[in-house]
């Protein structure tokens, strides 16, 4: 009988098209499924459990300065395959394709408030923001030109740590980058560390840490090496969270967690504390700034 003829797909009408790609985005934390262009309005910060995606260089940079403020410093440095690795120089132009940037770190001037300061934004998109030579070097010129301006530096870190394909030259950038922040805190300028997810290996072993005020965003993770090998290294069972933000203030190493809606209203407030008009030190100190802000 007709009522029961098998229907034809064809009959059925116009294909539903399937849902564009790139529109949604699943949370790490907690599993919801988040709408981009809203998360991107919540400055990437989970509405459901307030996980703190990875922010660009680009986004950080338009979520802290005055509009149009900023100024980019020594947007050419290129690296150089100073020991030959296999593929390295590839590996950096396939990122530079990538991600429209020449290293892992972005560098400039711009104005918080009004207030000047120099910026260094680590972007993780670029072989994990790991420390080269041109990395070290940009963040070494952004330390000098703060202490040539008599301003705050404030250096925004996430990074896998010391990058492998340069071996000795990548480790250098350690000493180099701190020998930078001693003369910076000679002349009593203020340096601003902030930790974002992942800091660790040698960026956390060096200028990420040495800061005069050291904050942190939410859960990040700030470590030296991953727990696997640090267990194996004190032969002890370690505690959980050790390598959480949140641990890290209860130790001592963080002195303030801010979420990212407060981050730019908490920097200029602490630029208010420890800089003056002139762009000499307030006689404040860091841990005493931290607990007003």
């Amino acid at each position: 009988m007709g009522i029961f003829s098998k229907r034809n797909v064809s009959n059925l009408g116009e294909k539903k098209k399937d849902m564009p790609e790139g529109l949604w985005i699943k949370c790490p934390s907690c599993g919801e499924s988040l709408y981009e262009v809203a998360l991107a309005k919540n400055m990437k910060v989970c509405t459901h459990c307030d996980h703190h995606f990875t922010l660009t260089s680009a986004e950080r940079i338009a979520s802290l300065v005055d509009e149009g403020s900023f100024q980019e410093m020594d947007a050419n440095l290129d690296s150089v395959d100073a020991l030959g690795f296999k593929d390295y120089l590839g590996k950096v132009k396939a990122y530079q394709a990538k991600t429209g940037l020449t290293e892992a770190v972005v560098t400039g001037r711009a104005k918080m408030d009004g207030i000047p300061v120099v910026l260094a934004i680590m972007d993780f998109r670029f072989l994990g923001a790991s420390m080269g030579s041109v990395v070290g070097e940009k963040i070494t010129r952004a330390i000098e030109a703060a202490t040539a301006d008599g301003c705050a530096v404030i250096i925004f870190s996430a990074s896998g740590g010391a990058r492998m394909h340069e071996g000795i030259l990548s480790l250098m950038q350690m000493a180099k980058t701190c020998g930078a922040l001693a003369r910076h805190g000679e002349a009593k300028l203020p340096y601003i560390s902030v930790l974002t997810h992942p800091t660790t290996g040698g960026v956390t072993a060096s200028f990420a840490t040495v800061g005069d005020i050291i904050l942190a965003e939410p859960k990040c993770m700030i470590g030296f090496a991953g727990p696997r090998v640090v267990k194996e290294t004190t032969h002890s069972d370690l505690p959980p969270g050790f390598q959480t933000a949140e641990f890290m203030l209860e130790h001592g190493l963080v002195d303030m967690i801010v979420p990212r809606e407060k981050m730019r209203e908490t920097l200029v407030r602490l630029l208010g504390y420890v800089s003056v008009g002139n762009g000499e030190s307030a006689s404040i100190g860091a841990s005493e700034t931290a607990r007003a802000a």
